[in-house]
């Protein structure tokens, strides 16, 4: 996501901390629809948001499962998302003689609307509690790796039946790190169309300089069309336009798919992430960064087969650079163990809370292991909802197959989790993309990924001598990019319609590299799932209850990309002894382009130079609000008491680099698109008087 954080100095953050993490202070909150803040919208804001407009934002609100959220806009099947979040279709699109990231897309007709590669998009219908039956399947005495194997059968078993009830996508969301357990079910849409992107330079204007800073003049808006049996859908629930646009002081909403916080780890948690997790993670980055810069400037095709993951390392190094600023202000961490230490002793003084004492202790163990093996665990099977060391998209085919051959025979509650029943389908949309896929870029990145694992594990190590062959990690890659056959959409499906058999007698060398190194991952994953995450979900279940009896119930849990109702007003702040207006418009652009002489980042494409004279330049263009967001969020729509579209969310300030740990509305923002801009936008400077028409409601 684009609300990647950037290095700042630690004076930014003293004075900010003054809740504890658990309690809402101001308008804090990434709050679950099922259990929104109502007596706090109503005596802060005098706003109490009925059931069925609860059920409209929520039906009205898209996830997209590449990373980012998104809307529906009109009854016609139009879908409102972020460029950055729409550049992974866009890059999928591509080829030497079409650059869509760089030069935009504008389809005038259904006909011109251009499907997506493997694309999937999800819309939340319900939500059921089943914590009750999930913490029913765990038994007194209960091992962790019992524990965690009961959990994982009675989560598959809930979406399973659910899946065959409904037919709906069906998940169940660990909450409140295991203190509850609900079931989503999501209406999938596979057949998504793009319909508009304005070019990179406009949508991500000031480039990196820019990037988590305000004032902005971004147009980071991306259209997409969901179609439904060669049409495109007809739509009950979708946002409606705002005229007006966000006012300030004005409340607002952000209904959309924040991705992870924090802010209820213990003490060891926070210094574990400081002083290993954040760290580890920028040293891979880094890496990657400078790799695929090197990359991109050997010529101008191999600069756009890399852009999109280019610009994602970028904004994944900027966001950890300043989770560790946040991560190491002394002043976070003394808040978070003052907060810790309250509930603690309530917790040793209150008879029926004695059960939690143990809990963080039993965290710091399971923080203890998890840093032993976070290396070999990360480069071998895959850092937490991310990649393996082996950075290739055959290595992630090859895995698949190997893995669906094993896994598939077995019963359904006893699967690793990515092969169940319920996500079949999206596993399945995803092995068999025609996703374009370039070997010299594939072959930079597995040389570098196995010169990485011979550094941190060790040349002479047995795991490592057996994946390079006796051969450089030049040569060893090229040997295995240069002999796969898993370009060839049609090889997977013969290798996933086979058995374990067909894939152990595969001559293809990537099916091999996968089979050779599945065991030492398996056994790493089975280390971090039963003596780390369980004993963290028990633990962290323990520490929830504690605090709802010590604190109350009216909290939220840490964001877990599943869909959340987050608000604030609409207001600027002061910085340096200056205030810092709450909206941008059309003029101030032209005026940051003449400040920098018109010299990349600053340029401006040349139809914007074309239309400057049509555009009415006192337009607002982007504006910031106090609502609660975190990467996951971009996309999200602002709507405003009527739930009408008055912005989209793309950023956030330098200041909001702590809102992974920590609250705070003093001067950390979101960041938006205003909806009066995007509008003029596409009228004057994109002859989409069509599409303008459509998001407005016009006929």
């Amino acid at each position: 996501m684009k609300l990647g954080l950037c290095v700042a100095v630690a004076a930014l953050l003293l004075g900010l901390f003054t809740a504890l993490p658990a309690m809402v202070y101001a308008d804090e909150g990434m709050w679950l629809f099922n259990n929104p803040p109502r007596k706090y919208l109503k005596e802060k804001h005098n706003f109490e948001p009925s059931d069925k407009w609860l059920e409209h934002v929520q039906k009205s609100s898209v996830r997209f499962n590449s990373g980012g959220s998104g809307s529906f806009v009109s009854p016609n099947g139009l879908v409102m998302t972020n460029h950055h979040v729409g550049a992974d279709c866009l890059q999928k699109f591509g080829d030497k003689d079409h650059n869509y990231v760089r030069d935009g897309f504008h389809a005038k007709s259904y006909d011109e609307e251009k499907k997506c590669i493997d694309l999937e998009l999800n819309v939340l219908m319900s939500i059921e509690d089943v914590t009750e039956r999930v913490n029913a399947a765990l038994k007194p005495g209960m091992k962790p790796e019992a524990a965690a194997l009961a959990r994982r059968k009675v989560m598959a078993e809930i979406e399973k039946e659910s899946l065959d009830k409904t037919g709906l996508r069906s998940d169940v969301v660990t909450l409140y790190q295991g203190g509850q357990y609900h079931l989503y079910r999501f209406k999938k849409y596979t057949d998504v169309r793009l319909v508009f992107a304005p070019e990179q330079q406009i949508a991500f204007y000031g480039g990196d300089p820019d990037n988590f800073e305000y004032p902005r003049f971004d147009l980071d808006v991306c259209l997409f069309r969901v179609y439904e049996n060669g049409k495109p859908s007809r739509l009950e629930h979708y946002l409606k336009w705002s005229e007006a646009g966000a006012k300030e002081n004005e409340l607002i909403f952000v209904s959309g798919h924040p991705g992870r916080t924090d802010r209820l780890a213990t003490v060891t948690e926070f210094e574990y992430l400081r002083d290993a997790s954040y760290p580890f993670t920028l040293e891979r980055l880094y890496r990657m960064e400078v790799l695929l810069g090197v990359y991109s400037g050997r010529s101008e095709e191999y600069a756009r087969q890399a852009r999109e993951l280019f610009f994602s390392v970028q904004n994944s190094r900027k966001a950890r650079d300043g989770g560790l600023a946040g991560l190491l202000d002394p002043a976070l961490l003394a808040r978070k163990k003052a907060a810790e230490k309250t509930l603690r002793e309530a917790v040793d003084k209150d008879p029926g809370l004695h059960d939690a004492a143990a809990a963080w202790d039993n965290v710091a163990r399971a923080i203890k292991v998890e840093a032993e093996h976070l290396r070999k665990f990360t480069l071998v099977e895959g850092a937490r909802g991310g990649a393996s060391g082996f950075l290739t998209t055959y290595f992630a085919v090859a895995r698949t197959l190997v893995r669906a051959a094993e896994e598939t025979p077995k019963p359904n509650g006893e699967r690793l989790r990515e092969y169940r029943d319920s996500n079949r389908e999206s596993l399945e949309q995803n092995l068999f993309s025609e996703e374009p896929i370039y070997d010299t870029l594939e072959q930079t990145r597995l040389t570098s990924s196995l010169t990485y694992l011979a550094e941190q594990l060790g040349y002479e190590t047995p795991l490592v001598q057996k994946i390079l062959d006796g051969k450089s990690p030049a040569e060893r890659a090229a040997l295995l990019i240069h002999g796969t056959k898993l370009k060839n959409v049609e090889e997977r499906q013969r290798l996933y319609k086979g058995d374990i058999k067909a894939i152990q007698e595969s001559d293809d060398p990537m099916i091999k590299l996968a089979l050779l190194v599945d065991a030492d991952a398996r056994a790493e994953r089975k280390i971090m799932e039963t003596q780390v995450d369980e004993v963290k979900r028990q633990a962290y279940a323990q520490i929830a209850r504690a605090q709802y009896a010590v604190e109350g119930a009216n909290t939220y849990p840490d964001a877990t990309f599943t869909l959340r109702l987050a608000f604030g007003v609409v207001k600027g702040y002061e910085e340096d002894g200056k205030q810092i207006p709450f909206e941008t418009t059309f003029a101030g652009l032209y005026e940051r382009s003449a400040e920098h002489h018109d010299k990349y980042p600053f340029d401006l494409p040349k139809r914007w130079i074309e239309r400057k004279d049509k555009l009415d330049l006192n337009t607002p263009f982007n504006f910031v609000c106090t609502a609660d967001i975190i990467g996951g969020n971009s996309g999200s729509p602002v709507i405003n008491r009527n739930a009408e579209v008055v912005g989209l969310i793309f950023d956030g300030n330098i200041q909001s680099l702590v809102l992974d740990f920590i609250y705070d509305e003093k001067q950390a923002r979101a960041v938006a698109v205003h909806s009066q801009g995007i509008v003029e936008a596409l009228r004057k400077v994109y002859d989409a008087d069509a599409l303008a028409d459509e998001l407005t409601g016009k006929k």
